[in-house]
């Protein structure tokens, strides 16, 4: 086994949410004490994470608390870890979640045959999973766990989701699953090159990274499709995202959390960290490909937010229409660009992270997503109110919010070398303040109506004078959702306002990546 000064930390971060899933597992007779059990495992991988952004030094080597212990020796697999900067800060989205997830949904009712006990292990299993995936460093060790990932992920939508969960979870499922395995193919392409180069194959990602991105172009193109296809369901891109609306709309609002705002990452991750150094002159080649997707992704998922009738599935496409602007960044192939996508990563998790929150609680208040069924709610709920509002505006990046800084540095670093599209793009930006504002305006503007807020006699989804019925008795935030909350909120404004330590962080592995596809690193100019 071989460790640097910071491989306990590593080593700590993929362990803790792991034993924390098996303890728990067992404790399903006992809600409450499951709860209290993965609370205090989801904070103490939070705090593990704290101490490994203190440990690592952006100026340092590209891979650091890294470790590796042998797994198949006779096919050059290992169990190799580390991190970078875009990894760290999306280990740190995953940290902060679980447990704001966890507290959100503390007095959540679950079926009525599941346990808090299996749900909670579930959540645990799927936080060490992702850690795991976004430090692996042994590319089969990174495809094992893209697709071992969808095992728990599906018996979160498939058992505790809504009405429709088990046709949710198969299409979430299927569609992933099939994507992996055509990366499987590509990775053991990659796995062929290298062992016609150096006599022996290994899925060592440095080196898989030099001998993969000196192939002839047709090489790298069929590998690059594999990987490509793989992320681009996982992240999702029109027109491979259609399993998300009803996986959203489906899964429990804290497990909607987690798979926008961490797993569907896995694929913008991706990007970064296997095509664009391993298949430099693939990614150069089919970047217009990628551009029409992701722009094409920014106005449709603008559009269908504005027609949708659920709540959920509303930030369903809203998340479609931000990952197709953070594809445009990545593929625009210039310092700025990249840079605003990887943080638009951690900043999207957060932000919406926070508006998924809070649209829960207002379905837990009102037993009803759909928006029709609300009205005039800031009346009764003006913290409740706020907070939406502000994950809103966060959501539409409006200056001072966490978000602003990062899509600003997609546009003006896209813009350079791919006007067309930033400007096709920065159309989205207009639809992105209409919908969430009518979003808001729906909810929470105007006299307090809707079968939710008032009781009446008549079908969901009717819009009710408030004189027809009584209000019913609904609640403001309480003490520990303004506890769980909290912590957003501070992110979404000290980010909004200094944004230098995450995007300290991210720039060196920024550079380092647009320097592997031959394209200069530094943020000081626009792009080539």
């Amino acid at each position: 086994m071989t460790s640097t000064s910071g491989a306990a930390v590593l080593v700590a971060l993929l362990l803790i949410p792991l034993v924390g899933a098996i303890i728990v597992a067992f404790l399903r007779d006992n809600d409450r004490l499951a709860k209290l059990v993965a609370l205090g495992f989801s904070l103490a991988e939070f705090v593990v994470m704290v101490i490994s952004w203190i440990s690592y030094d952006p100026s340092g080597a590209r891979l650091q608390q890294a470790f590796s212990v042998d797994w198949i020796p006779a096919l050059g697999v290992h169990l190799s870890f580390g991190i970078d900067g875009i990894a760290l800060v999306m280990i740190a989205a995953l940290a902060l979640l679980v447990p704001v997830v966890i507290g959100a949904g503390w007095t959540d009712k679950l079926p009525a045959d599941r346990s808090a006990g299996g749900f909670l292990s579930l959540i645990l299993l799927q936080q060490a999973i992702t850690m795991g995936a976004f430090a692996a460093t042994d590319v089969f060790v990174f495809y094992v766990l893209f697709e071992v990932m969808l095992i728990p992920m599906y018996f979160l939508i498939g058992q505790y989701g809504g009405a429709r969960r088990q046709y949710a979870a198969v299409k979430f499922f299927l569609y992933s699953f099939l994507g992996g395995m055509i990366m499987l193919a590509s990775i053991i392409g990659a796995y062929v090159l290298a062992e016609d180069k150096l006599g022996a194959g290994t899925f060592d990602w440095a080196t898989l990274v030099q001998v993969v991105s000196d192939a002839p172009l047709s090489n790298q193109i069929w590998i690059f499709l594999g990987f490509f296809l793989a992320f681009a369901v996982k992240a999702p891109l029109v027109p491979l995202h259609t399993w998300l609306p009803d996986a959203a709309a489906e899964a429990p609002i804290g497990v909607s959390v987690i798979l926008i705002g961490i797993l569907d990452k896995v694929g913008t991750f991706g990007f970064l960290r296997y095509l664009l150094p391993m298949t430099p002159d693939a990614s150069r080649t089919l970047a217009p490909l990628v551009l029409v997707m992701g722009v094409a992704g920014v106005i449709y998922g603008a559009l269908l937010a504005t027609g949708q009738r659920d709540m959920k599935r509303f930030i369903a496409y809203v998340s479609i229409a931000h990952f197709g602007f953070i594809a445009l960044g990545i593929f625009s192939f210039s310092a700025q660009s990249e840079t605003g996508a990887v943080s638009y990563m951690l900043n999207h998790s957060i932000s919406t992270g926070m508006l998924i929150l809070v649209i829960g609680m207002v379905v837990a208040r009102g037993g009803s997503s759909l928006i029709a069924d609300y009205g005039g709610l800031a009346k009764i709920t003006p913290a409740l109110a706020g907070v939406f509002l502000l994950a809103g505006l966060a959501s539409l990046s409006l200056p001072g919010t966490n978000s602003f800084i990062s899509e600003f540095l997609v546009l003006i670093g896209s813009y350079g070398n791919e006007p067309v599209y930033t400007i096709i793009a920065t159309v989205g930006m207009i639809f992105a303040a209409l919908y969430i504002l009518w979003l808001y305006q729906r909810i929470f503007h105007g006299p307090v109506r809707g079968n939710a807020l008032v009781d009446v006699t008549g079908g969901p989804g009717t819009a009710i004078a408030p004189e027809v019925g009584a209000r019913k008795a609904i609640l403001d935030l309480s003490g520990r959702e303004k506890l769980v909350l909290a912590p957003l909120v501070v992110l979404v404004l000290g980010i909004g306002f200094y944004p230098k330590p995450v995007l300290d962080v991210i720039t060196p592995t920024v550079d380092a990546t647009l320097s592997s596809v031959d394209i200069s690193g530094s943020n000081t100019d626009g792009g080539n």
